[in-house]
């Protein structure tokens, strides 16, 4: 396949993405079916409503803000801020916002809620390193807003460091009220339209947050945090550190913010490839639901977790967040993820 130059691959799909943005607020500025559902009527506490904006769509529920969708600006669709209970941020601002005192400036790929991987194809799809790659937003299929769900489904090209496309994907993504708590549902289906794609085993990846500083499981007065009182358990009982590179249904970090006790659980759904996933979990914060790193937490021979999608086939990847109040028994967790894993959803 021939190649274009990085830069200009980039900019000419995010110049696309651009007028098709400018063409969708159009639509809805002159009254034509876009975003569908309650988008337009006066906002009860359960409505959720998805916005168009140039850069991203902003996800409001009862009028307040819960989450954007940003597109444009870094080297992947990034979900931030995310305000989960008691109108708490719930994850890091940093890359986002450089000047949030207590927060460690590390990592900076680790930009609230990502999808991404190193290697796929051999190339780095993961970090901010010159020869990374990039996740490029393509176009937007589908925008609805209603009673306590909203749901945003978005084309993406996934670009190398030398311009070569590598694969697309098509992500859809739904917004809940569920409660006091907040949801984030994620469904992604990579398809080899370029030929086969290989997502290797490592430990560097995939479905990601990085969460509030609280939330860690350690203080860090090197890099500025001192006030984390963050503990985890897994649905196996693991807790604490004990956590990292485990199998699990679903996972949990908890903390107090504010006053009051808030959480973050991720869900791995039942029929993902290699359920239940591995948790790539740190105790600085780094939460990763990773299918692929068995040399890393099997001890198995490098290689081994290697994930071919053949060329014209397609795999798909399911998972909840859930933002939530209280502890994982006061939140019920392990209802919670039965009662996501009966809906199919």
């Amino acid at each position: 396949m021939a190649r274009i130059p990085f830069r200009y691959a980039c900019l000419a799909i995010e110049a696309m993405a651009a007028l098709a943005a400018v063409l969708f607020s159009c639509q809805s500025l002159f009254g034509e079916p876009a975003p569908s559902g309650d988008a337009g009527k006066s906002a009860s506490p359960s409505t959720v409503s998805i916005a168009p904006l140039e850069d991203r769509y902003r996800v409001s529920i009862g009028g307040e803000l819960f989450t954007e969708y940003v597109f444009r600006g870094y080297e992947k669709p990034i979900l931030y801020p995310i305000i989960g209970p008691h109108g708490i941020g719930m994850t890091r601002n940093y890359p986002m916002k450089g000047d949030v005192r207590g927060e460690a400036h590390d990592h900076p790929h680790h930009k609230s809620m990502w999808f991404a991987h190193r290697p796929i194809n051999g190339y780095d799809m993961w970090s901010t390193f010159p020869d990374a790659g990039k996740c490029v937003h393509h176009r937007l299929l589908k925008l609805e807003s209603g009673a306590e769900r909203g749901m945003l489904q978005t084309a993406n090209y996934w670009i190398a460091h030398d311009g070569k496309l590598l694969f697309t994907d098509t992500r859809t993504l739904r917004f809940l009220a569920i409660g006091a708590a907040r949801a984030i549902d994620w469904e992604i289906t990579i398809h080899a339209s370029q030929g086969e794609v290989v997502f290797g085993d490592s430990k560097e990846g995939t479905m990601a947050i990085r969460t509030h500083p609280n939330l860690q499981l350690d203080n860090d007065p090197a890099r500025g945090v001192t006030t984390a009182n963050g503990q985890a358990l897994n649905s196996e009982g693991a807790t604490g550190k004990e956590v990292w590179g485990k199998r699990a249904d679903w996972i949990d970090y908890w903390a107090k913010i504010g006053g009051h006790t808030v959480g973050i659980a991720i869900f791995d759904h039942p029929a993902n490839p290699r359920h239940p996933t591995h948790w790539m979990a740190r105790g600085y914060g780094y939460i990763g639901a990773n299918p692929f790193g068995l040399n890393a937490f099997e001890g198995k021979p490098l290689g081994t977790g290697d994930m071919k999608i053949p060329a014209g086939q397609n795999v798909t990847f399911r998972y909840r967040f859930l933002f939530h109040e209280g502890d994982p028994q006061q939140a019920d967790l392990a209802g919670a993820y039965r009662a996501w894993e009966q809906a199919g959803e």
